[in-house]
């Protein structure tokens, strides 16, 4: 009898979570929405999405060739500026431009989708300006984006949409990337709790992965070699040649087998988190994320290392 009663108020639990979760904002005519890295990937296509269904696009791109052509493949009311998330007066022209454009009706949604992956690898292989250079645009691009746009937001008592990887939840390699993206889902836990009363939601995006720049071979590859180059003598042949070139094997098989073309498995996350009247606090995107990355986060930590250093090369003065 009891296991019945259970079993009802799962199901009927299951079903309220599926009718709230289906609920829509109104008035998307009305609605302002900035998202930054708008050059190609995730911003692009989200931003072409969103105009289509009725949205008023702001769109920030690094370059003015990626906002050109942006703006001549969409619509009269999705408008580009450039951003460089890294540049704090590039932000604030950013923040007066859509300040200017949304005027007394504030900014509904704020999408911070710029990134960077690279350098990526072992970390003794790393310098301290190869994590800042992935820490400016990952993380604390989106602090200093989030604390500019936040008077619009609380405006229009809006969104937050923050991009971070199934690698916030578990650290695959060294370099920025990681930390970057751990750093993002804290400040995101911090900044949900600290600004509810003003109305505001924000969700996080953890994509697995996905066929984009920020996965692209040449620049990974480019970069692996980059910091071989740079390694003293001592350091090189302690990893050995056979190293380096079983780890730009094992990086070509991950990117070329796991990363999924579809994209809009992502941006229908984001859209969700701006359409909806109750977005969640975390969507994962992709199968990989799913069944893999993010249950695999909740693993005790000998578990992951030991699953990990069977797939890395060992070092050839390993012990």
């Amino acid at each position: 009898m009891w296991l019945y009663v259970v079993v009802l108020l799962a199901v009927l639990w299951v079903l309220g979570w599926l009718w709230r979760d289906s609920l829509l904002v109104g008035k998307i005519s009305e609605k302002f929405v900035f998202v930054t890295g708008c050059d190609s990937g995730f911003g692009n296509l989200l931003c072409k999405r969103l105009d289509r269904q009725g949205f008023r696009v702001l769109a920030g791109c690094l370059t003015q060739k990626g906002a050109d052509d942006l703006q001549r493949s969409s619509g009269p009311n999705l408008k580009t500026v450039v951003l460089d998330v890294t540049d704090s007066a590039s932000v604030q022209r950013a923040v007066e431009w859509v300040q200017g454009e949304v005027g007394e009706r504030g900014l509904w949604g704020l999408v911070n989708n710029a990134g960077r992956s690279v350098p990526m690898g072992p970390t003794e292989w790393m310098r301290m300006e190869d994590f800042h250079s992935t820490l400016r645009v990952n993380m604390l691009g989106v602090i200093e984006t989030t604390l500019g746009f936040l008077p619009l937001l609380k405006r229009a008592r809006g969104r937050v949409v923050n991009v971070a990887s199934v690698l916030g939840r578990l650290a695959a390699n060294g370099g920025g990337y990681c930390i970057s993206k751990f750093g993002v889902e804290a400040f995101s836990d911090c900044l949900r709790r600290d600004i509810h009363y003003f109305g505001i939601k924000v969700s996080i995006i953890e994509p697995g992965f996905f066929r984009t720049a920020v996965t692209s071979l040449e620049p990974i590859e480019r970069e692996l070699h980059r910091l071989w180059e740079q390694l003293s003598p001592e350091v090189r042949e302690s990893y050995g040649q056979k190293y380096f070139d079983k780890y730009i094997k094992i990086q070509r098989f991950i990117m070329n087998t796991f990363c999924d073309p579809d994209l809009s498995k992502v941006t229908d996350c984001m859209e969700h988190a701006l359409k909806a009247k109750f977005p969640r606090t975390r969507y994962s995107a992709g199968w990989d994320a799913k069944v893999g990355w993010i249950p695999f986060s909740y693993a005790p930590a000998f578990v992951i290392d030991s699953m990990l250093n069977t797939v890395l090369p060992r070092p050839a003065q390993s012990v």
